[in-house]
């Protein structure tokens, strides 16, 4: 359920982001739908979390998922001096948090992955499936906090050194 929680605000601020990227780029006359897609497969691991609680015996808590969309809420009240607005900093925070639920989600899949071997209730291949989902997402969300990072902070975008 904790888990559940933390997914439930990871979605909304994926939908939020991604909003917010699109009107950015609808002003700009430019297209990139990765975060839109990423936003889609994480709505997706969210309900396949459903379904393995579903299949464990484990009844969502409500109250755990109310908090996890009302954290996600609460965490946009933040004193940058924007109050109404997005701060130049705002992309950058919103792709950290976003990584660190990844990374988190990644965890739960992995240990779910380990917990398969002798429990029957659980699948190999779908977790299997989910972790490498997981890292292919933090992998894109890793390259878009970067690019984020050096245009907030107005320098080139590293070459790897």
């Amino acid at each position: 359920n904790d888990h559940l929680s933390g997914a439930t605000a990871g979605v909304e601020l994926f939908r939020r982001a991604a909003q917010s990227q699109q009107n950015q780029q609808d002003q700009q006359g430019r297209s990139d739908d990765t975060l839109a897609d990423l936003t889609r497969r994480v709505e997706q691991d969210r309900d396949s979390l459903l379904q393995i609680m579903t299949d464990l015996g484990i009844t969502p808590d409500r109250s755990k998922i109310a908090l996890g969309w009302l954290a996600e809420k609460a965490g946009r009240l933040k004193p940058n001096g924007h109050l109404f607005s997005r701060s130049p900093l705002s992309d950058v925070l919103e792709l950290e948090s976003m990584l660190l639920g990844v990374r988190g989600k990644a965890a739960c899949w992995r240990t779910l992955r380990a917990l398969a071997e002798t429990d029957q209730r659980l699948y190999t291949d779908h977790l299997d499936t989910l972790v490498e989902r997981a890292d292919h997402q933090c992998a894109s969300l890793e390259e878009m906090r970067l690019t984020a990072a050096t245009t907030t902070f107005g320098t080139e975008r590293p070459t790897g050194r």
